[in-house]
Formats: structure tokens, sequence, C-alpha cells
């Protein structure tokens, strides 16, 4: 019965990176359908988010299968709930990348992006596709090194997330009401994706110490973008 339990354990990790996987593919195809107006390729990214959804819906009923049968204690419950917990946010980061796809689906034929922030967005996926790409690798090895190694990933994307607004408020922008909230949004579905894959990262901190360390609590959850 313990085997077959730890066995379940050990699943339930494999399907979160199995998640990290889907959603750095998400967030590299909806870039990419943003820059290029590919309007497929967005198609895609939105119809593919349902995988991303139905795993965590499985990782859902199996931790609560997992807690009905087994009533585990200690560090046991704990990878549990923390598992939970991180495919939330690994199911939040699908729905951001939906969400620039659905930028790119909504201003086809044209570009959401203007030319002067086209670099910048591109980082901004680039960014993304790494740090969701080490989370997948935080939550394979346990790894609490490359758990706090990850956080200076979000500071860059933090720092183009400043970029995006300087643009929008230094004074010459000139491509009116609409792109500019195009871009405002795009900007802080970015920035939140780095931001949910820091919280997976901190959560593995937990699993593997127990502990909160100050610097690396989940954040607050936050309303307006998930």
């Amino acid at each position: 019965m313990r085997d077959a339990f730890h066995e379940e354990l050990a699943h339930t990790s494999e399907r979160l990176v199995e998640m990290t996987r889907l959603t750095g593919s998400a967030i590299s195809r909806a870039t990419t359908a943003l820059l290029d107006a590919d309007l497929a390729l967005a198609e895609s990214v939105i119809a593919a988010d349902e995988q991303i959804d139905a795993i965590q819906r499985e990782l859902d009923d199996t931790a609560l299968d997992m807690l009905a049968r087994q009533q585990p204690v200690a560090t046991d419950l704990r990878i549990i709930v923390t598992g939970m917990r991180m495919s939330a946010d690994l199911e939040r980061m699908g729905d951001l990348a939906r969400h620039v796809a659905k930028v790119a689906r909504r201003r086809y034929p044209d570009s959401a992006v203007p030319p002067e922030l086209r670099a910048t967005v591109l980082q901004m996926g680039q960014v993304a596709e790494r740090i969701v790409a080490k989370a997948g690798s935080v939550i394979a090895g346990n790894d609490v090194v490359a758990a706090v190694q990850l956080e200076q990933d979000d500071d860059e994307m933090d720092r183009l997330h400043r970029e995006v607004f300087g643009a929008l408020l230094g004074g010459s922008w000139d491509h009116g009401v609409e792109a500019a909230v195009d871009v405002t949004l795009v900007g802080r579905y970015y920035e939140r994706f780095a931001d949910h894959a820091v919280s997976v990262a901190r959560r593995v901190v937990y699993l593997v110490t127990g502990e909160w360390h100050e610097a690396y609590a989940p954040e607050p959850a936050r309303s307006a973008t998930r």
C-alpha cells in the first residue's frame, strides 16, 4: 500500500514537470503568434490550454484521493498540499500564455506590438521560456539552489516590464490608446507568468526544508490577472 502511495507521489511530480513543459511551449508559441500576427498559431495556443487544465484537474483528484485513503502526515502531507498549489500556479501560467495568444488573435491581421517594442517583447518571451524550464528542473530535482537562482530571471522580467512602461510613458508614444492597452496587458501577462514560476520555486524550497524562508515565501495572491 505504501509503495503504491509513493508511486502516486512520484507520478504527481512527473505531471507537474509535464505542466512546465506544456506552459513553456504555450508561452513560446504565444510570443511568436503575437510578434508575427500568426492567427493559426494563436488559435492553437488557446485550444491547447485545455490540456494544461486537464492535468491540474487530474492532480487535484489524485491529491484528494490520497488524502482520503492514506491520511498522510508530516512530509507526505506537505508534498501533496504543495503539489496542489504548484499545479494551480502552473495552470495560471497556461492561462497567461493563452491571454497573450488572445491579444494576437484580437489584433490579427496586424501585430499588437509596435516596432520599437518588438525586441523587448521578444526578450520577455525568452525569459518566460527560460524561467519555466528552470521551474521544471527545480521540481524534478527538488533543487533548492536552483530555486533561489530562479529569482534572478524574475528580476530580468521585472526590468523588461519597466522598459515597456517607459516606452508608454516616455512622451513619444504615437500608436494610440488601443495599442497602449494591448502592450500594457501583454507586459502584465509576461510579468505575472514569471511571478507564478517564482512561486513554484519557492514552494519547492518549502517542500524540501519545511520552512518558509522570508526571501522565498509565496507572494500574496493577486486578483487582477491572477
